[in-house]
């Protein structure tokens, strides 16, 4: 009897603590934020500034999040498991290896909602752009010397095949690929391929980037590319490509620097306002008590 005392004391002694580390510490239009929900950046030390702080950041994130469902701008699975096979290539590993992590699930998590984030400021800055006069003006005491070169290139880009299952997807999208490359190589449009078959937004004309500076292997292999040469299958982060190179130039790197800056610059504080405004339309409270 005394042990079975014990032992519901000790139960309940448990329920308690896990009931105080998962305390409800805001509401967001109806979403929760727990103290489960960001043990990572919270600690039983951190100030209260610093709780605020971690409480604020999230809300803001719950709401980027809510924003980008209602605009259906999450990623599908595939562009999740193309993120995902990114990392294990990056780290040198399978993509089984890195499901076998006890931290997977928390990473596709966080992969997600990290890829609907950059979705959203996409989406919401798209036609928010320094003036070109301005720019120029602000930027004109930069350097002029040419030593950045950049390539236009087009691709076709495919992140799945429908009916086809996840473990396939690899296989068939590389088989299809394989399959326009040779009808290119004998003559086919690849412009007309791009616009019938690509799966990425820049279909709509004909599969053509804008300026790409040649800062990796993969740019470096599509700038050694010969005219009407079509490379070889090659993965970016929307999915297997194949592409052509069309155009090249070279451009001052402090003059790019310069006026990317000020793109980022406007941008960001664009979207950061635009994230307040959301926050001001919300119904959020905080409970300071819990904190």
């Amino acid at each position: 009897m005394v042990i079975k005392k014990i032992l519901l004391f000790s139960l309940l002694f448990i329920s308690e603590i896990c009931y105080a580390k998962n305390t409800i510490l805001a509401i967001i239009d109806g979403n929760l934020i727990t103290t489960n929900s960001i043990q990572e950046e919270l600690n039983i030390d951190s100030s209260y500034d610093n709780k605020i702080r971690v409480i604020s950041e999230r809300i803001d994130k719950v709401l980027q999040l809510k924003k980008a469902k209602e605009l259906k701008l999450e990623p599908s699975k595939n562009e999740v498991y193309l993120a995902l096979l990114k990392i294990a290539s990056d780290n040198n590993i399978t993509i089984d290896q890195l499901k076998s992590y006890p931290e997977f699930n928390s990473l596709k998590i966080k992969i997600t909602e990290k890829i609907s984030t950059l979705n959203l400021q996409k989406f919401i800055t798209k036609d928010n752009v320094t003036p070109k006069n301005d720019m120029l003006k602000k930027c004109a005491k930069e350097s002029v010397i040419k030593d950045i070169k950049q390539i236009k290139v087009a691709q076709i880009i495919i992140s799945e095949i429908e009916g086809e299952i996840q473990k396939n997807q690899d296989l068939a999208i590389k088989k299809f690929l394989s399959k326009l490359s040779k009808h290119i190589s004998k003559g086919a449009s690849f412009e007309g391929f791009a616009k019938l078959h690509s799966q990425h937004s820049s279909y709509l004309n004909g599969g053509v980037t804008g300026w790409i500076e040649v800062d990796n292997q993969i740019v470096a292999m599509l700038d050694s590319l010969k005219v009407n040469e079509v490379s070889k299958i090659y993965l970016t982060d929307f999915g297997f490509a194949i592409g052509i190179k069309l155009e090249e130039r070279f451009v001052s790197s402090n003059l790019k620097q310069c006026k990317e800056k000020l793109i980022y610059l406007n941008a960001e504080k664009f979207y950061s306002n635009w994230v307040k405004e959301l926050r001001n339309k919300a119904y959020i409270k905080i409970y300071h008590d819990a904190l």
